[in-house]
């Protein structure tokens, strides 16, 4: 360990492993601790169920009723992966996929009225759900076919509109769609989780509904993919990409220091040695001192020995309510799996519900949620702070990833990923860029 490394990177998360991976790739020489034993940081999957059950201190042992104990991958952050989204794209590119396997989520659902519906998402879907009027339908149909039709290098398209200065808010009222409407095309497609986007230009959020109608289309059911065994899986799969280019792993290293000269970061130390390095990527939780807290996520895991109600019995499906439905400022989400997905014991689902905490008493605000998954049969409930480094790490070479919000995908996660690759390495992060690499040293396929 006593070596010289141009990264080191502390904690195994989803951000770390997939810049450790990436700048292995790059060529870079790379040392990879972990204070815990196991991979995934705040987001591991946690097997066996007894060891849930310990993190949550829930006292005495699982019931005989909830299986056998390894039949559990329970995520600790829920997530879904937009099959077109940007993580699909680097595990694609990094050819990650060839150790996972993933399933289709079997449905997207919004809440209106205390009530789910199917979220219509394709024009026949739009035609047939019971969210909307006939008129309604048409005038939804009208904008959905604006939105696949947008090119933002063709202003024939555009239709009047200005991308970079027209908002949301206009372009709705442009095409006369009515409050229910907006509230799931915001929240349900363009996966907003509050209402300020309304008054931004409405750019991103067409973009955003394209990302959904596209990701929709590749798999048809719903635009979102989960891994088999649980998201824990995906840190794992990284690390195995950096291990094959170099990059040195090392899980139960507790961190004595971070070694800081005039200002920036020359090393680490552990267990009485030093390992040098030129940058440094971490965790909020290896740099308190670094880091301030903007907020809180609450997330409960429930489970449950039944699908969900109204959902067609999905063994899988995400259910979104927006924030004006259960008069918050913020969307509550569920996402719901289950022994399809080889993380929970035979006949049994998981669902997990997460929201960003607005009161001083956070379990009264996901009722909601809670109330469409009864009967529950056990719930652990966590709540975390939101933490995001107090600078860019430039002058001290300390990269720090933020933690892990309240949405349903890794979209944000992967904007942060991007945003510290451009600070570490002063260039924009680039897919293809990234396979050329891989190319090189495997060859083409």
């Amino acid at each position: 360990m006593n070596e010289e490394y141009d990264v080191i990177v502390l904690g195994t998360g989803l951000t770390e492993c997939i810049l450790s991976g990436i700048m292995s790739v790059n060529g870079k020489k790379v040392l990879h601790m972990d204070r815990n034993p196991y991979y995934g940081g705040e987001s591991a999957s946690i097997t066996p169920l007894e060891d849930l059950y310990k993190r949550f201190k829930i006292p005495g042992s699982p019931p005989e009723s909830m299986g056998r104990g390894r039949d559990w991958n329970v995520d600790l952050i829920p997530k879904f992966l937009m099959a077109n989204g940007q993580l699909v794209k680097m595990l694609l590119y990094t050819e990650v996929t060839r150790y996972l396997d993933f399933k289709v989520t079997e449905g997207s659902f919004v809440y209106k009225g205390g009530k789910i519906y199917k979220v219509p998402s394709t024009e026949a879907e739009a035609l047939a759900s019971s969210l909307m009027g006939l008129f309604e339908k048409r005038r939804f149909r009208k904008f959905l076919v604006y939105v696949a039709n947008f090119d933002e290098k063709d202003p024939r398209t555009f239709e009047g509109i200005d991308p970079k200065k027209t908002t949301m808010r206009e372009v709705y009222k442009k095409f006369d769609l009515g409050q229910d409407v907006i509230d799931f095309t915001g929240h349900a497609l363009a996966l907003y989780r509050t209402d300020d986007y309304l008054d931004q230009p409405c750019y991103e959020t067409i973009n955003r509904i394209k990302l959904y109608s596209e990701s929709l289309a590749r798999y048809g059911k719903s635009p979102y993919l989960y891994p088999l065994y649980g998201l824990g899986e995906l840190p794992q799969g990284f690390a195995r990409l950096s291990a094959i280019y170099g990059g040195t792993y090392m899980l139960n290293k507790p961190i004595e220091e971070i070694i800081v000269q005039n200002g920036k970061v020359i090393g680490v130390k552990s267990e009485g040695e030093i390992a040098r390095c030129k940058q440094l990527i971490c965790d909020p939780s290896y740099v308190k001192d670094r880091v301030e807290k903007v907020g809180q996520v609450i997330r409960v895991i429930c489970i449950l020995s039944h699908p969900i109600k109204n959902t067609n019995d999905a063994n899988s499906c995400q259910i979104i309510i927006p924030q004006n439905q259960v008069n918050r400022k913020s969307d509550i989400y569920v996402c719901m799996i289950s022994f399809a997905h080889n993380v929970a014991a035979q006949g049994k689902y998981i669902a997990i519900v997460s929201t960003t905490v607005e009161t001083k008493e956070p379990e009264k605000e996901i009722r909601p949620a809670l109330e469409l998954l009864e009967p529950i049969e056990q719930k652990f409930v966590s709540i975390s702070d939101l933490l995001v480094p107090k600078d860019l790490g430039m002058e001290s070479q300390i990269f720090i990833s933020r933690t892990y919000d309240a949405t349903t995908h890794f979209e944000t996660t992967c904007d942060d990923i991007k945003n510290i690759y451009k600070r570490m390495t002063g260039s924009e992060f680039d897919f293809e860029e990234m396979k050329r690499k891989k190319n090189d040293i495997y060859g083409e396929d």
